[in-house]
């Protein structure tokens, strides 16, 4: 088992910046991937960005040149810092983690991020 703390979420206005952490505990596998998804309100989860333990990294096409995704692997920790935020990154971010020894991913209780004026 593998469980995900996340923070960092809030209320910022538009053009605004945010730094997410999330902390993952458990049977961590020193290969693994780790992530985010956000999830709107009617909207299906979608990734934002993911990093590896090599630290190759992908991102959505929206969040390009905004987003960067980060990791500190002695402390299994991914970070996610978003600038020039939208009114359409407004979404519950979820943690990820994913590894080859698990059967399926595990994912954080997600942070609230609202982009509003």
């Amino acid at each position: 088992q593998v469980h995900l703390v996340e923070s960092g979420g809030g209320l910022v206005q538009p053009g605004g910046s945010l730094r997410l952490t999330c902390t993952a505990s458990g049977s961590i596998n020193a290969i693994n991937t780790m992530g985010w998804y956000r999830q709107a309100p009617g909207e299906q989860r979608e990734m934002v960005a993911r990093i590896n333990s090599l630290e190759n990294t992908e991102y959505e096409d929206s969040v390009k040149g905004r987003v960067t995704i980060s990791r500190n692997n002695a402390k299994d920790t991914v970070f996610l810092q978003m600038n020039s935020l939208k009114f359409e990154d407004t979404a519950v971010y979820i943690c990820m983690y994913s590894d080859p020894n698990q059967r399926h991913a595990f994912w954080g209780q997600g942070t609230q991020v609202t982009v509003s004026t």
